[in-house]
């Protein structure tokens, strides 16, 4: 079978072990019983009682290896290509995701549910789409910018999973056609495009109410978690409602 970059995965017609180095999918796999490693980073389900390999961007291949899993799942973004390169070269199955949409995280998480973790889809997933597929029209549109980062800071750029998140609940992202999917901006440039709203997620940098909205004075800003705008995992059955911003 191929992932979602085209690259053939030869995945055993059993899978028994799983690791899983995004945070997201380790969520979205745990109840199946055959995630076996996770990395630090991975905080969903709050019980998960896995082997850690580190992070995303560091994984310690000597350890996955050491696990044995039938399938390592990945993603593009979030992982770098030389890990995962290491990893098949050591004759282990590595299965890559690519989701930049709503509908291209149900298309994508079908696959692998079926082809990489050699299970059935998960009720999870057919509601998330019930979920998706009824939400109303919105009645207004309104703009926003997504700072990510600070020192420097950093927005959510174009052809993102975010931007398409917040697109459908008629919010419309100021930087969506930035040449670059996570572009370095100055804080009086973010000042200067007076968005409707400036939308504060906790990760990757952990904006609180001390620690961000005093940037945006007289704008109004709205702490978010990012696990709704950035996870594709059961999560998207509760983001629409989470991310209902008045």
């Amino acid at each position: 079978m191929r992932d979602d970059l085209g690259v053939d995965v030869d995945v055993p017609d059993r899978v028994d072990r799983i690791v899983s180095i995004v945070p997201s999918l380790t969520e979205s796999v745990a109840a199946t019983g055959k995630l076996v490693g996770a990395t630090d980073w991975c905080t969903h389900p709050h019980d998960l009682d896995v082997s850690r390999v580190r992070g995303t961007k560091n994984p310690d291949l000597a350890k996955i290896a050491a696990l044995n899993p039938d399938v390592v799942l990945a993603n593009f973004e979030e992982n770098r290509e030389p890990d995962l390169q290491a990893l098949r070269d050591q004759g282990i199955a590595v299965w890559v995701t690519r989701i930049r949409t709503v509908e291209e995280a149900f298309e994508s998480l079908a696959r692998m549910f079926e082809h990489a973790c050699r299970t059935p889809k998960p009720s999870w997933l057919r509601e998330a789409e019930r979920v998706w597929s009824d939400l109303p029209r919105p009645e207004t549109r309104r703009t926003a910018v997504v700072p990510i980062w600070r020192r420097p800071w950093m927005v959510v750029g174009s052809g993102t999973f975010t931007g398409d998140v917040l697109r459908r609940l008629g919010i419309d992202n100021l930087y969506e056609g930035h040449e670059e999917r996570y572009p370095k901006v100055s804080l009086g440039e973010l000042v200067s495009e007076n968005p409707d709203l400036v939308i504060l997620p906790d990760e990757p940098y952990m904006f609180t109410a001390d620690d961000g909205p005093e940037c945006f004075p007289g704008q109004k800003t709205v702490l978010v978690s990012g696990r709704y705008l950035t996870w594709y995992g059961p999560s998207l059955v509760e983001a629409p409602g989470a991310l209902a911003i008045g």
